[in-house]
Order: C-alpha cells, then sequence, then structure tokens
C-alpha cells in the first residue's frame, strides 16, 4: 500500500474466518453496506445462489448493522459453501472486535464457533471413507 498525503489510513476491524479448507480474510470499514469479494460483489463471485448471500449477511442482519460497514473479504480455499461459511465466520469475529457486547447475540446463533467438521480421509480396503466394497458370498 502505498501512503500519499492526501489520504489518511482508515481505520478497520478485523477477523478470520475459517470453514472445510476454505479461509476469509474480513476488514469492516465505516460506511454504506456495501461488501466486496474478492474485489467482486458477492453474488457475482458467489454465482446466483441467493442462499450464499443469505450466509454472508446472517451477522450483519443479526446484529442491525447492514448500512454501517463497507465489507472487504479475500478469501481463498475449498469450494463455494465453505468459503460462504468462512465469510460469515470472519464477519462475526470482525464484529466482536467493534462491540464486544454482541457477543451473546452472534454466541446465541452459533456464528463465533467454529465449524471444525472436514471431509474424513479414505481408508486403506475401502472405496471411500466408510464405503466399503460390496460382500460376495460365492
Amino acid at each position: 500500500m502505498e501512503a500519499s498525503a492526501s489520504t489518511e489510513k482508515q481505520r478497520y476491524y478485523y477477523g478470520v474466518g475459517r470453514r472445510k479448507t476454505a479461509v476469509a480474510q474480513v476488514r469492516l470499514y465505516p460506511g454504506n453496506g456495501t461488501i466486496t469479494v474478492n474485489n467482486k460483489e458477492p453474488r457475482e463471485y458467489f454465482g446466483g445462489r441467493d442462499i450464499y448471500q443469505v450466509i454472508i449477511s446472517e451477522p450483519l442482519r443479526l446484529t442491525n448493522l447492514f448500512d454501517r460497514f463497507n465489507i472487504r473479504v479475500r478469501v481463498a480455499g475449498g469450494g463455494l459453501s465453505g468459503q460462504a461459511g468462512a465469510v460469515r465466520h470472519g464477519i462475526a469475529r470482525a464484529l466482536l472486535r467493534f462491540d464486544p457486547e454482541l457477543r451473546p447475540v452472534l454466541r446465541r446463533a452459533g456464528l463465533l464457533t467454529r465449524d471444525a467438521r472436514v471431509k474424513e480421509r479414505k481408508k486403506v480396503g475401502l472405496k471411500r471413507a466408510r464405503k466399503a466394497p460390496q460382500y460376495t458370498k460365492r
């Protein structure tokens, strides 16, 4: 980042969200409520699926802070569903940095807990993690 005399450094609230193998770095800047994910609109980045829009905006909806922040997200790894979950987790953590009083609301909704479920590894002698080959008696 290049510092110029006319622009002062903007203050932001930071949060890292994780889900499966996706990691989202979230920054909340004071603003009017625009969200950018990897320099794109969320609808453009996540495709036409509305459920991803609902997922990433859930912490803002619960805390009624929709039009208070501009949100910039850098997300990598995993698929779209994991990335949307990581963005939601990151936004919730960043909101907590902004106002620790929001903890009970976010905790009750389960947005501060890191979802630890990941894909299980394939086991030797099986077709997948748990699926065994079909048993034949003869």
